[in-house]
């Protein structure tokens, strides 16, 4: 191992949790190390960067770009080391108790512990499966959000019943001109509150129906018209179909995750989650998790639940590798790491 350099932890994915454990290693003294598949940090929030995020403690009404924007400035206070664009794949418990993560592109990290925060896996979009669907990928058929203003005045439909789609429906219903929502069931899987906003608002809201077949304009280069059908009992369409002038689909049919081999490492998993007890330790030492992967008694499936998973498992791994640790850091109001940022907060605010 001589030519790799030793971490008291590394940590598998920079979505909420994983970012939020960057951060709080530091206030625990541990040198980390943060590992993401993917080319750009905040793992589900850059899916959504339109939405607005509520249910955050202390924190007004905020576009989640903005909050991802902000997560990721608060994971580098203590200087982490950043790893993206690898999938991490391996893992070999050495003699010393040490663990050597192995990814699919031969890149090899030494760490004492680990912290899974995987949220649901490398994530893809469900795509609409409709024969010749993806050639509207370039045009009208979308399958997230990037800017609301794109939608403005025109007839959109969303095909989806989930958080997202119920999200996408109350955003863009002050702005364009018509919003219709189609769900192949009866009850919306979106949080209650913005279910019952969007039943009261002037968006059509059909079920049980789902999308039977596009309608291409005349060079075939964008939908004009979606046909929709009823859903029977048994789960298929109807013959009979509705036809929708749209200018624009969106497309919420949830998101595939991908594990990797991690599935074989021999956690105790279940199909989208890893169980842990309430410290956060999985069955394997020195391994914990953390966010939307794990799995225990009172998990909140929230971000600000996530940030909490993530202060745990730190914790917990801190205590693996010094058991006579204090179980928590000093809050930062009173904790010294903080005392020359402090100052330097004040000079700044009196400047300006």
């Amino acid at each position: 191992m001589h030519d790799l350099e030793l971490y008291d932890l590394t940590i598998i994915g920079g979505g909420p949790a994983g970012l939020y454990a960057a951060f709080y290693s530091g206030m625990r003294d541990m040198k980390a190390k943060l590992i993401e598949a993917k080319e750009e940090l905040g793992g589900r929030t850059l899916i959504y960067p339109e939405k607005m995020i509520w249910d955050v403690g202390g924190v007004t009404p905020v576009r989640c770009e903005r909050l991802t924007r902000q997560m990721i400035d608060q994971a580098m206070t203590f200087d982490p080391t950043i790893v993206l664009g690898q999938q991490v794949c391996g893992l070999e418990r050495l003699d010393d108790g040490t663990m050597l993560l192995k990814t699919e592109t031969g890149e090899r990290h030494w760490t004492r512990t680990v912290i899974l925060a995987l949220g649901r896996g490398v994530l893809k979009m469900a795509k609409l499966e409709i024969e010749g669907a993806e050639r509207y990928e370039v045009s009208n058929l979308h399958y997230t959000v990037q800017e609301l203003e794109v939608f403005r005045n025109k007839r959109v439909l969303i095909s989806g019943g989930g958080d997202s789609a119920v999200d996408w429906a109350n955003e863009l219903e002050p702005i364009a001109a018509s919003v219709t929502v189609v769900h192949r069931r009866e009850h919306f899987g979106g949080h209650e509150r913005n279910v019952k906003r969007m039943m009261a608002s002037s968006a059509r809201v059909l079920t049980p129906y789902a999308v039977k077949q596009l309608h291409g304009n005349t060079d075939g280069k964008a939908i004009e018209a979606v046909s929709i059908a009823q859903v029977n009992s048994d789960g298929q369409l109807g013959d009979t179909a509705m036809r929708l002038d749209v200018d624009a689909v969106i497309v919420n049919h949830g998101l595939r995750g991908d594990f990797g081999n991690i599935v074989n490492w021999g956690l105790d998993m279940g199909e989208w989650d890893i169980q842990a007890n309430e410290r956060l330790a999985t069955s394997l030492p020195g391994v914990f998790v953390a966010g939307d992967v794990a799995s225990y008694a009172s998990k909140l499936h929230l971000i600000a639940g996530a940030f909490t998973d993530a202060a745990l498992a730190v914790n917990s791994a801190k205590q693996y590798l010094e058991p006579e640790a204090y179980r928590m850091a000093y809050v930062s109001s009173h904790n010294p790491k903080f005392k020359e940022r402090n100052l330097a907060l004040g000079v700044a605010e009196e400047e300006a």
